[in-house]
């Protein structure tokens, strides 16, 4: 570590690593229930595991994106986090808002009540004081992380990031929009759900992917930074109406059965280009570096993201060929491969 705060990636590293190992334990427990629906039926029932076990993988993964951040705009900005104290408060909130929403969900606290209990939108049915809560740490982060990248060293790198982390505050205000229209309600919930994950999340993960390919590598900065734009371009413009493969359904206007499917089939580029990138920047740099955790990570990262996110996607998000998977395992298959691809 070249600078003292990098170490604050510690904190949310080992929080994130701990929502990592309850996620895959409720996620093993749902699968249980799923073939067994009587066992705790009453006690913890399919609903309230599934719940845990998707809100756990999106905060952890957003802890794992804040950390990250924080361990590499220090060495990027060439200066240390603005605001240490600021990190570590982000951080006590986004705890206390996820074991607030896991008790809610467990006990079903407060249902019924607006602002406590639990809301049924899939993936955002944290209580409204819990989503306010995840908006005050995000502007916390961000002022703490803009300020950093503001008075230090500017790259294409910290750019990207700074991009995507934005991205990701901004969508989510969409959680707190809920329309009386079911059909207005689905287009604005995807508006979080699938620009995260098949949008801005990608921004991150490519800068992180940069980040690794230069300290690991050793090829200049200029060539990695000439593919990180490429591949951002790529994403942005693949996957905002590639947002179109959702809409089949949900009484939508019939267009969207072409946009959805032609631009769903571009979506397929920018995680080939991730791994054409890292895969050239190894073969590139020549060099045998002593991390092969990392090297590994790099390579192997893209490599899943490619089969998980880009083919299996693919393999099912044609209009007429969706027609006959949607809401079959072929989606859980391709959601489970893709997360864990593209973001463990």
């Amino acid at each position: 570590m070249k600078y003292q705060t990098q170490k604050i990636a510690l904190a949310y590293f080992a929080v994130a690593m701990g929502l990592f190992a309850i996620q895959v334990l409720g996620g093993l427990l749902a699968g249980f229930i799923y073939i067994s629906p009587n066992f705790l039926s009453t006690l913890l029932p399919f609903n309230v595991v599934r719940m845990v076990h998707t809100n756990a993988l999106i905060v952890w993964l957003l802890l794992g994106f804040f950390g990250a951040a924080y361990y590499l705009i220090p060495e990027e900005a060439e200066r240390d986090i603005y605001s240490p104290k600021l990190a570590y408060a982000q951080l006590i909130l986004l705890v206390v808002g996820t074991l607030g929403a896991v008790i809610t969900y467990v006990f079903h606290l407060f249902d019924g009540n607006f602002f406590l209990g639990l809301q049924g939108r899939e993936f955002l049915e944290q209580p409204l004081w819990v989503k306010l809560g995840i908006v005050v740490a995000a502007l916390m982060f961000l002022y703490n992380i803009t300020m950093t990248v503001l008075q230090g060293r500017k790259t294409a790198i910290t750019n990207v990031m700074l991009l995507g982390l934005w991205g990701i505050a901004l969508f989510f205000l969409f959680a707190f929009y809920v329309p009386r229209n079911l059909s207005l309600d689905k287009m604005y919930w995807w508006y979080v759900v699938h620009l995260w994950v098949e949008g801005v999340w990608e921004l991150v993960m490519a800068s992180i992917l940069a980040f690794l390919m230069l300290k690991l590598t050793g090829v200049d900065r200029e060539v990695v930074e000439k593919w990180i734009y490429v591949i951002v371009a790529l994403s942005l413009f693949s996957g905002v109406l590639g947002t179109g493969h959702h809409y089949y359904w949900i009484g939508t206007p019939r267009y969207w059965t072409w946009i959805g499917s032609i631009f769903s089939t571009l979506e397929v580029v920018p995680f080939f280009a991730m791994v054409l990138f890292s895969f050239t920047m190894v073969w590139k740099g020549g060099r045998d570096h002593p991390n092969k955790a990392a090297m590994l990570w790099s390579l192997g990262a893209s490599v899943l993201a490619f089969f998980g996110a880009g083919v299996w996607g693919f393999m099912h998000t044609l209009h007429p060929i969706n027609f006959y998977s949607h809401g079959t395992q072929v989606t859980a298959a391709h959601a489970h491969l893709a997360f864990f691809g593209a973001y463990v």
